[in-house]
This record gives C-alpha cells, structure tokens and sequence, in this order.
C-alpha cells in the first residue's frame, strides 16, 4: 500500500452553499425591507401614502419597487380595491409576521451590543 498524502485544494463553494441564510439575509435585510416591514406589522394595513409618510427618506419609486418585490417573495399583500378612485392597500403576510421572532432577536442583540460595536470602531479608527 502506498502511502498517500493529503494536499490542500481550492474549492470554490457557492455562497448560498457556504452560508445557508445568504438568500434569507438577500431578501429580508435590503436597505428598505426592514423599515416596510416594520410599518406594516406596527400600523396594520396601510396605503402607499401612509407608509411613504412613515417611512422617512424613500423616495416613490424605490417605494413601488421594494413592495413589489416584498409581494413577489410573499412577505407582503397587495389589495386592489377597484373604486374611484383606485385604491390599493398592503399589508404584511403571514410569512412576513413570521419573521417577527428574528427581528426581536436581533434589536435585542443591538440593545446589548451596538455600544461594543462602536467602541470597536472608535478603536479601529484611533490606530
């Protein structure tokens, strides 16, 4: 029998592969999903005017577009009431409230630890 050695090998691995929750974090924590979402859970049902006015700073279209987007993953209703004039509601799903145990993991995380991460960086940005 020979003897045989092992050698290190580059293995390229798919993110998605490497980190299971790369799609989950994709989806959920893009700059305006987290802010929509949250509106929508604390106030319930709202319209596009109502939650552009809660949500300070996004503009209409990237409005439009991260709710579209929310609706196409699931994590949010869109209702047309065909009235005049039109209106249309959102609302967050069930899947959308499901992830409510995953956000008040993580504002208790930062309640503990956002001070920590500023020290860090103070430290850091002193060297």
């Amino acid at each position: 029998m020979t003897d045989v050695t092992a050698q290190a090998v580059h293995v390229e691995v798919d993110p998605e592969v490497a980190c299971p929750i790369a799609p989950v974090v994709d989806i959920v924590f893009s700059r305006w999903t987290t802010p929509i979402l949250w509106a929508l859970h604390e106030y319930g049902r709202q319209r596009f005017v109502e939650l552009e006015r809660r949500i300070v700073g996004i503009t209409p279209k990237v409005l439009t577009q991260r709710l579209r987007q929310l609706e196409r993953d699931g994590l949010v209703i869109r209702t047309y009431h065909p009235e005049v004039p039109p209106r249309v509601e959102y609302e967050i799903s069930d899947l959308g409230r499901s992830l409510g145990p995953l956000f008040a993991s993580l504002a208790e995380w930062a309640a503990v630890n956002l001070d920590k991460v500023e020290g860090a960086r103070l430290g850091y940005d002193a060297r």
